[in-house]
């Protein structure tokens, strides 16, 4: 990569850091936001009210200096005005039939749409049009506008419920889950960070124009050698085997978000490791990500079985917790000291050994963080629920043992 590519995307890694410490729980979710913006796609950040989807989408845009942005909620009452430029009632009075789009849809380089499966009827040909090809139809006729449009990030508490929306659904190429927090301790600091007043964290920016460089020039340079379009080729073959279909456009889209991951990282080709994005690009239903995930892990990494049944281990043990509640202190203590203390620690010592051995030979740790981080929850959740320690004390003693 050249010296002005690596320093963008340096800058990049430093804006991710920097926003999956701010957000509890929220790493991977930062980084395939900033992905899926390499790439010149758009993303769907799914899950219920409070979960922070739009202050993300305001922080990641925020530090491109020089960018337009523009945000929406819409409803199925939203003309298609509101988006894309209102009617100049000046202009109107003189006779003259005009649209304001300063500050609308159609200037913006980077839009948030919540609510994006609430689109009204009138505004739904307009939208698939502005997400498809970047363009809008003015409501006076004419040539259609160009929009400048990188990528948008949209957001919704629930999936499309008829084919209208569907239709937009299919256009958004990465969809990711988002939940409330799980980990006690990270709750305690969301809430310890309401009353406090830390010192400013680090703020990186960059520039307009290098991310779009990055996006028109520098991410479709990366090389995609034959080992990952046969990887892909089999990880197409394992889903179909699992009635896991996706559209050929899709998965050729899905190359660029290869590639956009790759170049995130520095590298100038795609590598194995970059694929463990494509579990947030072939499910249609959040029931189908499990399955996804676990054939995406098994491309790139040899010991994926042994952490996905740590994870299903971890899933239990919290099932188990949330089947015991209303009982006594003393039945829960005596479950923790039978069972769960025990089974989280060997889980988490083994999820750290896998960690380091995938470090060593380059593999992805994308999923295996993610499992540690739900066994570091369940582990909380055991001693404040179960012993009724204080979350605190436990965030202290988890980053001690870092497990």
């Amino acid at each position: 990569m050249a010296q002005d590519a690596q320093d963008t995307a340096k800058r990049l890694r430093a804006i991710t850091d920097e926003l999956s410490d701010r957000f509890y729980e929220r790493a991977d979710v930062v980084r395939t936001l900033v992905v899926t913006l390499l790439a010149g796609r758009h993303s769907l950040v799914l899950g219920p009210p409070g979960t922070a989807k739009s202050e993300m989408a305001r922080e990641l845009t925020s530090r491109f200096e020089g960018a337009s942005y523009w945000e929406i909620l819409l409803s199925k009452f939203t003309a298609p005005t509101r988006m894309f430029g209102p009617i100049d009632v000046a202009a109107l009075a003189r006779g003259e039939y005009r649209q304001v789009y300063d500050g609308r849809a159609t200037t913006a380089h980077v839009a948030f749409i919540d609510e994006i499966f609430k689109c009204s009827t009138a505004a739904l040909n307009e939208t698939l049009g502005y997400l498809n090809e970047r363009i809008y139809h003015p409501e006076s006729g004419g040539e259609p506008i160009h929009c400048p449009l990188i990528g948008a990030i949209t957001a919704s508490n629930e999936l499309p419920g008829g084919e209208d929306t569907a239709a937009i659904y299919d256009r958004l190429l990465v969809r990711i889950e988002v939940g409330y927090l799980t980990d006690p301790s990270n709750f305690a600091a969301l809430v310890r960070s309401a009353v406090s007043r830390p010192a400013p964290p680090p703020r990186t920016t960059l520039e307009l124009a290098a991310l779009q460089s990055a996006v028109t020039e520098g991410v479709p340079a990366v090389h995609v050698p034959d080992a990952i379009v046969d990887a892909v080729c089999a990880l197409r073959a394992a889903l179909r085997r699992k009635e896991l279909i996706a559209s050929d456009r899709r998965w050729r889209q899905a190359v660029g978000l290869l590639q956009a991951s790759a170049y995130l990282d520095g590298r100038p080709a795609v590598a194995e490791t970059d694929l463990s994005v494509l579990t947030h690009v072939l499910w249609d239903s959040p029931a189908q990500r499990p399955a996804v995930e676990r054939e995406v892990l098994q491309l790139v990494n040899p010991d994926a079985k042994e952490a996905l049944d740590l994870a299903d281990a971890v899933d239990e043990l919290e099932a188990q917790l949330d089947a015991m509640a209303g009982q006594s202190r003393e039945a829960l203590s005596d479950w923790v000291i039978k069972k769960a203390h025990n089974q989280l620690a060997v889980a988490g010592k083994r999820l750290e050994k896998l960690r380091e051995e995938a470090v060593v030979t380059g593999r992805s740790t994308a999923t295996l963080d993610r499992i540690t981080a739900r066994q570091r929850a369940v582990r909380a959740r055991v001693l404040t629920e179960a012993l009724g320690l204080d979350a605190s004390m436990v965030q202290a003693q988890l980053q001690t043992r870092g497990h």
